[in-house]
């Protein structure tokens, strides 16, 4: 009798800790409260969500860039009723590194602002607040028709699309996208209200923030102080402005108490953020795809272009700096690739995908009906990736190599602008304000320009893009390389950095006020990017038919999932709207005698100490504190640092808050776990781990690391 009450505890508790797959819509939340009010949330829809009063999702910030306004790389949770804003130390790793110098090195000593005044602006970072988000899938469908073909179907949405949004924002200072969802079955359209003033206010040393570094990335256990904070400003009557002293701090409709009471195993838990994209419909075309094409290219690839970065890291102080960010980036989804991988051969996924869609053929089969509209579905998906296989090899390789390094894609960017700028027919004030406009370009560009480094990759990477694509997808300056340099790269990029204009920002500043064709036609860095664009226009112009094949196939597929299941609560894909998901703090199993806890506390950071400089490096101060137990008010005997989850998240929702059944914050999301990184593609119910730096350790960095008793002092904290 007490074998069978063991197992069945245990076959409880692993039912109790599945998660709920979803990232949900927030005006459609009505349809889930009941779920999630059974797990413990003790809110209202209308507390989550709601266009008439101050809620929830009033004090979520997508992080984006001046200029891409719906592409989030990040969220953030205002945590003050001045607009301090909490985000992932590695959602603002590329604004402590700009900020650094080897003088003021925020990267290796943290920053802290302790007024106002010190806080540091950050020119091309802004937050958008979701306004209200609206269906419009009717209005849209009344401008498609079946007999369209893709492209006049794209047509029609555009411009449905510019209309509903141009009423939106009418004499409003908003911002607003109509996005697709389902694979182009439903249409939804978000308003936003965006903040161009977003100040760095505090970040952790690296060796807290990004502890553990490439070797813990996507792992569990882990004891990162994955947190920084920002603060967003506003002109003085509370509207979006340009950085300004005049400015004021954001005074926000609501924001977020932070909790210091910690959390429990099977504690309710949601999360909400702008999660970047996830492939849940994808097919097993598109997944052999991803895994054989997408990720293995971008592994090797990577792989070269991390060692001669980090080389060069090694070697400078300087060098270090300024790819910090670079690196982080390029290592982070380096890893992601070779762990999706793993994981999806682990979980046999390829199995899942074809199950769905043999179930999904004998739904379509028993009904002629159904054969009519959805039968050729699949075989369109087919065929689209067979056909654009080579164009996809070729355009990963071209992405990874070719792109990679930094002067031929600034030809490349800036090649038209140039172009423009020698034509004789351009009108003179046309020509002044290229002028401006590139010489802007050019000081960015060499600010964090590493010549040798960038030398080195060229010569490796666009070997390995020679050796790799068919002659025919070359470039055509790569001829040049076989002949006159007897096909040694190396020559090539010494003498690329050695002559072009665009290497030097001497000489193309002259040039850019005396710009010559015959000068411009000559240079062997301007013709490479001549050659890209050129290139990349002729394979996406080749593969085009066939991706619009599996538009059109996936548009179906998806379309008669649904209503194959039509009693199924369906979310769709992320692409970076606002989202929730919901689930429960919890330990889990990822392989046999093996049990992860739901919670790290300080003592593993001491345990995973490493050298000074290396990833697992840990400050003499926080030892200290440790060797102290000076832990007090945040922990007592230990101190929690990072807690998981089951939600379902992805790449976006880094920094998005984790909020409890009472709608405070416990804690910021950063990361998945290794096991179920195919969660992107077919979520795991019993691995998925969503990864978060528990708010006590954040309250304990701010409070005992930095002194910054200004910061503690304007939030809510909830003990």
């Amino acid at each position: 009798m007490k074998k069978f009450f063991i197992i069945m505890i245990a076959l409880f508790a692993a039912f109790a800790t599945r998660a709920d797959e979803g990232m949900w819509l927030l005006s459609l939340l009505n349809k889930n409260m009941d779920t999630m009010r059974e797990m413990g949330c003790k809110l209202s829809a209308e507390d989550i969500y709601s266009v008439n009063q101050a809620c929830l999702k009033d004090a979520v910030v997508g992080l984006g860039r001046t200029g891409r306004p719906f592409s989030h790389f990040c969220t953030g949770e205002i945590i003050s009723p001045k607009g301090l804003v909490m985000t992932n130390h590695h959602c603002a790793f590329s604004l402590i590194q700009e900020q650094s110098t080897v003088e003021h090195d925020y990267l290796s000593n943290g920053f802290w602002a302790y007024s106002l005044q010190e806080e540091i602006s950050n020119p091309g970072t802004s937050a958008s607040i979701l306004q209200w988000m609206e269906d419009v899938t009717g209005r849209v469908n009344a401008t498609l028709n079946d007999g369209m073909s893709e492209s006049e179907r794209d047509a029609a949405i555009a411009t449905v699309s510019r209309e509903i949004v141009k009423e939106a924002v009418a004499g409003k200072k908003l911002v607003a996208q109509v996005q697709s969802m389902f694979e182009g079955n439903q249409f939804f359209l978000f308003v936003y209200k965006i903040y161009p003033d977003v100040r760095l206010v505090g970040a952790p040393s690296q060796s807290m923030g990004k502890f553990g570094g490439d070797t813990d990335n996507w792992m569990w256990p882990r004891h990162t102080a994955d947190f920084s904070l920002l603060r967003i400003y506003t002109a003085p009557d509370g509207e979006p402005a340009a950085y300004s002293p005049a400015n004021v701090p954001l005074r926000p409709r609501h924001f977020f108490p932070v909790s210091a009471k910690g959390v429990q195993d099977g504690d309710f838990a949601m999360v909400m953020g702008f999660p970047g994209s996830t492939d849940h419909f994808l097919t097993s075309f598109g997944l052999e795809e991803t895994m054989e094409v997408t990720n293995t290219i971008r592994h090797e690839v990577r792989t070269e272009i991390l060692r001669v970065m980090k080389a060069g890291m090694d070697a400078s102080p300087k060098t270090r700096i300024q790819y910090a960010a670079m690196y982080a980036q390029c290592a982070n989804y380096w890893k992601y690739s070779r762990e999706q991988n793993i994981a999806l051969r682990n979980l046999n996924t390829m199995a899942t995908k074809l199950q769905v869609e043999r179930d999904f053929t004998a739904w379509v089969n028993a009904d002629p009906a159904r054969v009519a509209r959805y039968g050729k579905a699949l075989e369109w998906i087919k065929e689209g990736y067979r056909s654009a296989r080579e164009g996809s090899v070729t355009t990963a390789y071209l992405g990874e190599a070719l792109f990679a390094p930094e002067l031929p894609r600034f030809a490349y960017e800036i090649g038209n602008a140039i172009e423009v700028l020698c034509s004789p027919d351009t009108p003179d004030n046309r020509k002044a304000n290229l002028r401006e406009r590139l010489k802007e370009a050019t000081t960015r560009f060499f600010e964090n320009m590493n010549a040798g480094i960038d030398e080195q990759l060229v010569a490796v990477l666009f070997e390995i893009y020679r050796d790799k694509v068919d002659a025919g997808n070359w470039p055509e300056f790569f001829q040049l390389v076989q002949k006159k340099y007897k096909g040694d790269f190396k020559k090539f990029a010494r003498e690329m950095y050695a002559k072009s204009i665009f290497a030097h920002p001497e000489k193309l500043d002259a040039f850019i006020d005396n710009p010559v064709l015959k000068k411009l036609d000559a240079d062997i860095v301007y013709r490479a990017g001549k050659d890209l664009r050129t290139l990349y226009a002729r394979v996406n112009g080749e593969t085009a038919g066939a991706r619009r094949d599996i538009e059109k196939g996936s548009r179906l597929f998806v379309d008669g999932l649904m209503k194959m299941n039509p009693e199924k609560a369906w979310s769709p894909d992320a692409n970076s709207t606002i989202r929730l998901t919901y689930g429960k703090v919890g330990s889990y199993r990822p392989k046999d005698g093996v049990i992860y806890d739901y919670y790290t506390t300080l003592t593993g950071v001491m345990e995973k100490e490493g050298p000074a400089g290396g990833e697992f490096e840990v400050p003499a101060k926080l030892k200290e504190l440790y060797a102290a137990r000076d832990f007090a008010p945040y922990g007592k005997d230990y101190l929690v640092t990072c807690f998981i989850t089951n939600n379902d998240i992805t790449g976006g929702n880094s920094g998005s808050p984790v909020i409890n059944a009472n709608g405070e914050l416990i804690g910021a999301a950063f990361d998945g776990n290794s096991e179920a990184m195919s969660g992107d593609i077919d979520f795991e119910e019993n691995l998925q781990r969503c990864i978060n730096v528990d708010t006590r350790y954040v309250l304990f960095v701010i409070d005992k690391i930095a002194g910054a008793k200004n910061l503690l002092e304007e939030m809510t904290i909830v003990y």
